[in-house]
C-alpha cells in the first residue's frame, strides 16, 4: 500500500481526491496548509507527496523546495490552476516531479500517482559517486555537481536530470517524446515548447561560452547530445 500526502486547502476538492485514492488502494494523509504540510512531509514517510500551488501559510512553490532539500528521493506532484508554460517551468524548477493542471480528470491523477510512486527505488552501488564525462563536461550524480573546462555549473534538478539523461544517450537522437517520458514521466501537449524551453535553458549554461557545441538539433526529430563545432 503506497502512503501518500496530500496538501490541499480547499476541502471539497481534497475530499474528493482522498475518496478515489483510498478506493483503490492508497493511504491517504491531508494536510490543509503549507505549514502542516511541511511538518507531515518530514516527520513521516511518503511514497508521493501531492501539493497546491496556491496554500495558506507557507506556498506549494516553497513548500516543494524544502522538501527537496531534506528529502530529494521523494517524488511532488503540483495540482494548480496555473497552467502557463511560465508556471511549469517555475513549478519544475522548484523540485516538482509532475505538474497536473485542475480541472483534471481524476483518472489521470490516480496513474500519475501510481507512475511516480512506483519511481521509488533504491539507488544502486554502482551509482553512488559516478562520475559521465564528455567533452570537458564532467557530471557526478553523486554529489549533483556539473563542471565544464573547470568552471562549475549551477543546474535547477530538472536541468540536472535533463542533462544527466542526455549525456547517458550520447550520439543518439532524443525526440520530445521521449525526452517528456523519461525526464519527466509524464506526456506533454504536443503544442507546448516545454522540452524547447528546458534545451535552452541548458544550452546557455554548458554550449554559449564554448567553441565545441554538445547539445544539437536535428529538425523534425529532435536533440542529440555530442560533441561537434
Amino acid at each position: 500500500m503506497y502512503n501518500i500526502l496530500l496538501i490541499e486547502d480547499d476541502d471539497r476538492l481534497a475530499t474528493v481526491i482522498k475518496r478515489g485514492l483510498e478506493e483503490s488502494g492508497y493511504q491517504l494523509t491531508v494536510a490543509y496548509d503549507g505549514n502542516l504540510g511541511e511538518r507531515l512531509a518530514f516527520q513521516e514517510k511518503y511514497d508521493v507527496i501531492i501539493t497546491d500551488i496556491i496554500l495558506p501559510k507557507i506556498n506549494g512553490l516553497d513548500l516543494c523546495k524544502h522538501i527537496k532539500q531534506q528529502k530529494p528521493e521523494v517524488p511532488v506532484l503540483m495540482l494548480t490552476a496555473l497552467g502557463t508554460t511560465d508556471d511549469k517551468v517555475e513549478g519544475f524548477d522548484a523540485g516538482a516531479d509532475d505538474y497536473l493542471v485542475k480541472p483534471f480528470d481524476f483518472r489521470e491523477l490516480e496513474v500519475r500517482v501510481r507512475a511516480l510512486a512506483k519511481r521509488q527505488q533504491p539507488v544502486s552501488r554502482s551509482e553512488i559517486g559516478g562520475v559521465l564525462l564528455i567533452a570537458d563536461l564532467v557530471m557526478n550524480t553523486h554529489t549533483k555537481n556539473v563542471h565544464r573546462n573547470g568552471k562549475e555549473i549551477t543546474l535547477t534538478p530538472k536541468e540536472f536530470k535533463l542533462l544527466e539523461y542526455m549525456m547517458r544517450n550520447r550520439d543518439r537522437v532524443l525526440s520530445r517524446s521521449e525526452i517528456s517520458e523519461k525526464v519527466w514521466e509524464t506526456t506533454f501537449d504536443t503544442g507546448t515548447n516545454f522540452i524547447d524551453v528546458y534545451i535552452n535553458y541548458l544550452r546557455k549554461k554548458i554550449d554559449r561560452d564554448y567553441d565545441i557545441k554538445l547539445i544539437h538539433t536535428k529538425p523534425g526529430m529532435g536533440f542529440i547530445f555530442r560533441e561537434e563545432k
